[in-house]
């Protein structure tokens, strides 16, 4: 039942009793226990605020001519309409009845342009309350806590649609969550511990007068973070048919107990790990088998006379090789250029390129040129541009290239890199496609090639995961060194939890257990429940190995 008393909204239903004023949570309590897991007065602002494209936000309704009213609609629905002076919004609410969930639905516009996202706020989290996230592949943190007080954009870092805020001593909570099939881009905000939920426009946004479209799914549990996580991979599952995905996987996919990243062809690295494994349990992300230099001249995948001899080595040995390739980089001096020049990466908000160069007597790594002459004359300094991968030209150009590589140099196995970016653009939509349902296309475009593919590639998120069998995971902020706060965001393995039946994560960078900065790195991937992962120069690294190194390669002996 939902009711509207004195301004506010009540709803009372088998799970849950919520209270709403001025669209904020005031109260929520679990049904099951008692427990009050929100409990506060209404902060200052406005539950429902706009967020303009790079001019901050302006609440719904302000200081002046301001206006607020709730609405009954039926026994299980009711809502918040706002009237402001620089904008105006409503918030839905309504009872799921068969599961006691309540559905938060928020939507906001204005005459003004340049609407990014709206946002609703909710405040008032009880205390010692810890958000278990998907940032990284799964943090369990104080909301407080300094390194989380960001904007998460969903998918490249909020890398699954649900927040799950967990009690003290793991004994309940409650949880926000939304099942969307349509790869609706969001965002997760977090200031001073307080979470606020976004719905983004789809790009261009310098048009843009209104967001919304996106419900937000709002219920408590008993137990611990598992609890809600296990409903919310069931949702996956069924939502997505991933039982066909599952049935694609190789038999051999859940033998592999130990990677190298970043292999750089040496033979006799295959002999040392093999003095010391079994060569079936071991996978190598093999990234310089081309012809031509690492990152230059994508999307040419042409072996080298020597990665041909390594391949068919590793091959006979019975390792899983996966040469490097990538989704959506590629070198704009490439012929194929011609054909995509129009739909690379436009960033949403700048509308400069998505790419990069690397020049280390320019500062290391660039952004791409806007000059079209030095797009096409820079590949000694590695510019890349990165393609959207809605456009099927793209898609069949890459896999045809990909293909021809692995004719010359055969492996059941390939890596695409920077799978993991994708979102929101200014060029959002190539082919009624995101880049995001665009990026999954392109993995099972490449998934289904020859005899079918296990697919590696980098990052792993809810979209990512349905196609790869193993990605290169991230650690937290701290992608080639250690961020402030690395060593608090390991202890949770939420994304192996949530997609480890599908993909399994293996380790990136600074992986060689030479001090205490790498040998941190390797504990907190193995606390995400990531493959033991190890980075080496060469075959000594194996047969003399340090003491990191050794307590890895006992572990998948083991």
């Amino acid at each position: 039942m939902i009711q509207v008393t004195d301004g506010r909204i009540i709803a009372d239903t088998r799970l849950l009793r919520a209270v709403f004023e001025r669209g904020f949570l005031m109260e929520l309590t679990a049904k099951a226990d008692g427990r009050r897991w929100v409990s506060a007065e209404a902060p200052a602002g406005c539950a429902l605020q706009l967020v303009y494209v790079n001019q901050g936000t302006v609440d719904v309704v302000g200081a002046l001519a301001g206006d607020i009213q709730a609405l009954r609609l039926s026994d299980t629905a009711a809502e918040f309409r706002f009237t402001g002076w620089d904008a105006d919004g409503v918030l839905a609410i309504r009872e799921d009845v068969e599961s006691g969930e309540l559905l938060v639905e928020p939507s906001a516009y204005s005459s003004r342009a340049s609407v990014q996202a709206v946002r609703w706020r909710l405040p008032g989290a009880a205390d010692g309350v810890r958000l278990v996230a998907p940032f990284f592949q799964g943090v369990r943190l104080p909301l407080g806590d300094a390194v989380l007080q960001r904007r998460w954009a969903w998918p490249m870092f909020w890398e699954a649609g649900l927040a799950i805020f967990e009690g003290a001593g793991a004994e309940g909570g409650f949880w926000v969550h939304c099942r969307d099939t349509h790869y609706r881009y969001k965002a997760l905000h977090i200031a001073a511990g307080e979470p606020g939920f976004e719905t983004e426009a789809y790009g261009p946004l310098d048009a843009s007068l209104g967001a919304g479209g996106l419900v937000w799914r709002l219920g408590t549990f008993a137990g611990d973070w598992h609890v809600p996580a296990g409903a919310y991979r069931d949702w996956l599952w069924s939502a997505y048919g991933l039982s066909r995905q599952e049935a694609l996987r190789r038999p051999w996919q859940n033998e592999v107990r130990f990677a190298v990243s970043w292999y750089n062809g040496a033979p006799d690295i295959l002999d040392a790990l093999a003095e010391k494994l079994d060569p079936k349990s071991v996978l190598l992300h093999f990234s310089q088998w081309r012809t031509d230099a690492y990152d230059e001249n994508y999307p040419t995948y042409t072996p080298s006379p020597a990665a041909v001899d390594t391949l068919a080595k590793a091959n006979a040995m019975g390792f899983h090789v996966m040469p490097h390739a990538n989704s959506v980089d590629m070198d704009p001096s490439h012929p194929a250029y011609a054909f995509l020049r129009d739909f690379a990466y436009r960033d949403a908000y700048s509308q400069r390129l998505h790419g990069w160069g690397y020049d280390p007597e320019a500062g290391g790594v660039l952004g791409p040129p806007n000059s079209n002459h030095n797009l096409a004359d820079n590949r000694r300094r590695k510019v890349m541009i990165k393609v959207h991968p809605g456009l099927a030209m793209w898609r069949s150009i890459l896999a045809q290239e990909i293909a021809a590589g692995l004719a010359q140099a055969p492996s059941d196995a390939v890596f695409i890199d920077v799978t993991l970016c994708s979102g929101n653009l200014h060029n959002c939509l190539v082919e009624n496609t995101t880049s995001s349902q665009g990026m999954l296309r392109l993995i099972e475009q490449i998934q289904g090639l020859g005899g079918g593919l296990a697919v590696g590639g980098e990052g792993l998120n809810e979209v990512t995961m349905q196609g790869l069998s193993f990605a290169q995971a991230h650690l937290f902020m701290s992608w080639h060194g250690n961020a402030e706060g690395l060593e608090r965001a390991g202890g949770c393995d939420l994304n192996d939890f949530l997609f480890g039946r599908l993909c399994r994560t293996f380790g990136y960078s600074g992986l060689g257990g030479r001090n205490e900065a790498e040998e941190l790195r390797m504990r907190i991937h193995a606390e995400h429940g990531a493959i033991p992962t190890i980075t080496v120069a060469g075959a000594e690294d194996i047969r003399r190995p340090n003491a990191a190194v050794a307590r890895l390669l006992a572990q998948a002996g083991g």
